[in-house]
């Protein structure tokens, strides 16, 4: 078996660089070294990890140029879509910042016969296994705040992006954080199962698909460790007899074609009330039809290539096995010819239970357009899918929408007139297929402490 890695650019096919694997004694190495670095960062204050995150976030945008087109390079984003996840990465770090002492505090309740401490205190080493789609984003996501906890980090980032998972230790160490207390770890996954087991690593995240999710958990579960996981989706998004359908239009395909598509909470399912259906759909398909792909580097490109060719071969057999089973395709839906893993923007239709479109996470620029008689069909199908994680909403009654997203709609997050990615100062995560736990927020901070009960009695 060999034991190298290549990155590949996506658009054109050509070799990267190529990183030496870890042994599994190596990684066990740097587990102790990171152990090590927690012991001492354990001990610093609030204001000192503030203090470090505040200039990791001057060190993202000081840097963003060449993070935007490192992501570029390695798994094909935009360039301006790169910048714009730096940004959203200084912001949580500045969050964490500001807002994690007060999230930390100690606080003290009244027993009988004393008084009671809750101290909020780091547990150790905590191992995230991340993706490739954000390859800055999903590491800050959890790093940032379990910094501010106090624990330490390991990163095993995705095989193509390894040249981020570099620099992003490289980030840490250059802000000030201890050399070993955020290390990325070029594993293969036998080695990555024996991390999860280490017993000086405390607890697991993970960011992928159900199936991967599925498996870290029991593995994690059979030492007792936490786990955090954000995993797969199949958002809906309404479209209600009262929308503004231009609005709606402008906002369905932002939220299909964002980084081509491949982003967990993004808009996918497209369920549409009839009496305004062929209204939407023209003028979707329409929109869709316009979009094209092209050299990410371009700062004109909309929608750069797919980050590897199986994905995209596996976007393609999941449409056209849609396509069989009873989906028309109205736009796209055809691999184009030439260098790169491009993907054209496409919409499908007559999208029924039973194909990949209805079933399934389709990762990549494809839409489901799905017609319903009215609201109460058109929540009942929003919830007929096993994820949970993102949804919207299009309503001039923003009352009546806030009353669906609310009660009935089953996902983590859910957009109302409007799409948005992760916000800094909201959880982030959802239910059922899509995993548990959440992050930023604050929330993120609360997912790996300990929370203990210190009893003063005083009489």
């Amino acid at each position: 078996m060999s034991r190298s890695k290549q990155t590949i650019n996506p658009a054109t096919e050509e070799v990267i660089a190529s990183y030496d694997l870890m042994s599994r004694e190596q990684a066990n190495q740097v587990i102790e070294q990171t152990h090590e670095a927690f012991l001492q960062w354990r001990k610093t204050s609030f204001e000192e990890r503030a203090t470090l995150l505040r200039k990791v976030a001057g060190l993202i945008r000081e840097r963003k140029d060449d993070y935007a087109a490192l992501m570029t390079q390695e798994m094909g984003k935009t360039i301006a879509a790169g910048k714009q996840e730096c940004e959203l990465c200084a912001a949580i770090c500045e969050y964490a910042a500001e807002h994690g002492p007060e999230e930390l505090a100690e606080q003290t309740r009244d027993i009988r016969g004393g008084r009671a401490l809750i101290s909020y205190q780091p547990i150790g080493v905590i191992y995230g296994i991340q993706p490739w789609n954000f390859p800055l984003y999903q590491v800050i996501r959890y790093s940032a705040d379990n910094l501010m906890v106090g624990n330490t980090i390991l990163l095993k980032h995705a095989g193509n992006v390894w040249g981020m998972a570099m620099e992003v230790e490289k980030l840490y160490r250059d802000a000030g954080l201890p050399e070993n207390a955020f290390r990325s770890l070029l594993i293969d996954h036998d080695t990555s199962d024996a991390v999860i087991e280490h017993k000086l690593v405390r607890g697991v995240t993970l960011t992928g698909s159900p199936g991967a999710g599925a498996d870290i958990a029991q593995k994690a579960a059979r030492v007792l460790k936490k786990t955090v996981l954000e995993l797969g989706s199949n958002d809906a998004y309404l479209v209600l007899d009262d929308a503004d359908i231009e609005k709606a239009v402008k906002f369905c395909v932002m939220g299909r074609i964002n980084n081509t598509g491949q982003t967990c909470v993004a808009a996918k399912r497209f369920i549409v009330v009839e009496s305004v259906y062929d209204q939407f759909r023209n003028a979707f398909v329409e929109a869709m039809g316009k979009i094209t792909t092209g050299d990410p580097t371009s700062k004109d490109t909309v929608m750069g290539p797919m980050a590897r060719k199986d994905l995209r071969d596996k976007l393609h057999d999941q449409v056209q096995r849609s396509i069989e089973g009873g989906a028309t395709c109205a736009v796209g839906g055809e691999i184009p010819g030439g260098k790169g893993y491009y993907y054209p923007a496409t919409v499908l239709e007559n999208v029924k239970p039973g194909q990949p479109a209805y079933d399934d996470e389709l990762f990549g620029p494809v839409a489901s357009l799905i017609k319903v008689a009215d609201e109460a069909e058109a929540m009942r199908v929003a919830n007929d899918s096993p994820f949970g994680l993102g949804g919207g909403i299009f309503s001039a009654d923003a009352d009546r929408a806030v009353k669906l997203a609310r009660d009935e709609f089953d996902t983590g997050m859910i957009n109302i007139n409007g799409y948005n990615l992760a916000q800094p100062n909201l959880p982030f995560g959802g239910v059922k297929d899509s995993g548990y736990g959440r992050e930023h927020g604050g929330f993120g901070m609360h997912e790996f402490v300990n929370i203990k009960a210190i009893s003063i009695n005083e009489k």
